[in-house]
């Protein structure tokens, strides 16, 4: 199946549905339109019983370059109306994503600045080419961060080097980012897609089930004390004991094979 726009593609084969942010001489800049469509593409995975598995990429040479200006609106805006575009049109990616419990992958294929970093940082894996550069950008022009780095950056790199990230915004390579924690692992521009696609498919085709409870747990962590946590993991592990995949795991580990999951 695929549903598309000029500015972002949408695609789902094989459990695995695909955004494409699809700008590639504005380096994937986004519009407003973009941005609907965008949020409307991650709702549309999360309800979807074919999805079980999201990636994030851009077309062309660029990953995204942020938000495009220009196209945001017209006239002369107010401060309000400033913060209300961001509100209600670029902060619907962040409450979207994080009203989503299927796992989603940003394959960065080439710079990311600014939102378009942003964007990244927010999605929780990031697989990267070589030729993925990152920065924060925002400074440069004057601003603060209007998109969740300053709520994303810090949880993956600590307070004070996100400090130092956000206060320059200088650009740093792709082994840099991996070596700070922003990308998951780094990978020659030919193998981008392979890469990408196979860890996809491998969470894709796992049990279901626990993989969705397993990203609650996380991201629940970093705002509950141990013991309502702990309390939150012995009721998921209750649920995840009655599931067909989890019998499926017990007899392939007895038989000595490997498991047969349903990947629903």
């Amino acid at each position: 199946m695929s549903t598309q726009t000029d500015e972002l593609l949408y695609e789902v084969k094989d459990r695995i549905a695909t955004l494409t942010l699809n700008r590639p001489d504005k380096m994937n800049a986004f519009t407003g339109p973009m941005i609907q469509r965008w949020a409307w593409a991650l709702g549309e995975a999360q309800q979807d019983p074919e999805v079980n598995v999201v990636v994030v990429t851009g077309a062309g040479k660029a990953f995204c370059a942020g938000g495009d200006v220009a196209r945001m609106g017209d006239g002369e805006p107010t401060a309000l109306d400033h913060k209300n575009m961001l509100w209600e049109h670029i902060h619907r990616i962040p409450k979207t994503l994080e009203a989503m419990d299927k796992p989603v992958i940003a394959m960065v294929n080439g710079v990311a600045v600014g939102a378009g970093m942003g964007m990244a940082l927010m999605c929780d894996v990031r697989i990267a080419s070589e030729a993925a550069r990152f920065s924060t950008g925002y400074v440069k022009v004057g601003l603060v961060p209007g998109d969740g780095d300053t709520y994303f950056l810090p949880r993956l790199v600590g307070g004070a080097k996100a400090l130092e990230l956000l206060w320059t915004a200088d650009f740093i390579e792709a082994a840099e980012a991996e070596g700070l924690g922003i990308v998951n692992r780094v990978v020659p521009p030919d193998l981008l897609v392979e890469e990408t696609y196979h860890l996809a498919r491998r969470i894709a085709d796992g049990p279901q089930v626990p993989i969705r409870m397993i990203k609650r747990l996380v991201y629940q962590s970093l705002r509950l004390d141990l013991r309502t946590h702990l309390d939150l993991v012995s009721s998921h592990m209750a649920v995840v004991r009655e599931t067909a995949d989890h019998r499926e795991g017990v007899q392939a580990f007895k038989e000595k094979r490997p498991p047969r999951f349903t990947g629903r």
